[in-house]
């Protein structure tokens, strides 16, 4: 009878660590995920989303561009034959650009989705630029973002020197539309997504390191397969086409080249230049949780390059 009772009373004492287990995650759960801080100010609030025709023209691959039916988004696809490009009607000389913008999930290595700001047509081999790039990947890896100036030229010929920051975001930008914003001024740059800002990049020295001459935005999705993603190590599969990438919420604010000298820069912050305490409380947590790579912390760089590190 005795050998009967320790029978029935071993299932019970087998079950115990479990059930404390399971008490001791109810008492005390594990945290939650860290949200994203506010920063305090947002200039995509202070610009009204425009229809993509009012700001915007196709600059190639016209036959792999949508206009939704009212006028406010745009799809660009790419395959094997090509991909597709857009450019602003009017060329800027500081400003507010951006737009928001869902990539295509699963099997995206060597695919660029790009929103960026050029003058690389009005001065072929010596332009100006500044992009957000999102870098496609391969399954069960995060997208890269990609932020890069190129000055005077330095984005030309076979020696490159460029100015990356990457990011693997803290959400998934295959998943939702997020926003995504440059804001250019005389003194600085910010690189803006959801109004979080990732990067500021200021002008500390001559022209020499910051772009000052008038530049266009444009937008595109095209076959970057020799360097995008894991340094051209995976390249685009077309047998997965066509790469989709989806662009809405355009925004633009800032001085045309043609504006008269009144015409103010957006404020990078409530005070005007630089950023608040909390826009750089908000930067210094995106860039200590996402940031994958700086080039001033690049010791393979010629620092004689980067004046600016």
């Amino acid at each position: 009878m005795a050998d009967n009772k320790n029978l029935l009373a071993a299932p019970c004492l087998q079950q115990l660590p479990a059930m404390a287990l399971l008490i001791i995650m109810l008492l005390h759960p594990p945290p939650a995920a860290e949200a994203q801080p506010s920063p305090g100010y947002y200039p995509s609030s202070m610009v009204t989303p425009m229809a993509f025709s009012e700001g915007y023209d196709n600059l190639w691959g016209p036959q792999h561009q949508t206009v939704s039916q009212d006028k406010k988004a745009l799809t660009l696809l790419m395959d094997r034959s090509s991909g597709s490009g857009f450019k602003s009607k009017r060329s800027y000389r500081n400003g507010y650009l951006g737009a928001s913008i869902k990539v295509q999930p699963g099997y995206t290595a060597g695919v660029n989705t790009a929103f960026y700001l050029s003058n690389n047509e009005l001065y072929p081999g010596n332009h100006d630029e500044i992009d957000m790039e999102l870098l496609g990947t391969v399954p069960g890896e995060p997208y890269t973002l990609q932020t890069n100036v190129y000055v005077r030229g330095t984005g030309d010929g076979a020696r490159l020197v460029g100015r990356e920051m990457r990011f693997h975001l803290w959400f998934d930008p295959a998943a939702d539309f997020h926003h995504y914003a440059i804001l250019w001024n005389p003194d600085e740059i910010v690189f803006l997504v959801d109004d979080v800002p990732i990067r500021r990049y200021e002008r500390k020295t001559t022209t020499t390191t910051f772009p000052d001459r008038e530049m266009w935005a444009y937008g595109s999705i095209w076959d970057a397969s020799d360097w995008a993603t894991d340094g051209g190590r995976y390249r685009a599969d077309y047998r997965y086409q066509p790469f989709v990438a989806r662009y809405q919420g355009f925004r633009i604010a800032g001085c045309e080249v043609g504006a008269p000298t009144s015409c103010r820069p957006v404020p990078a912050s409530p005070a005007g230049a630089g950023l608040s305490a909390q826009q750089r409380d908000a930067m210094s947590w995106a860039q200590q949780r996402a940031m994958v790579y700086y080039y001033c912390q690049d010791s393979s760089k010629d620092r004689a390059l980067y004046p600016e590190c």
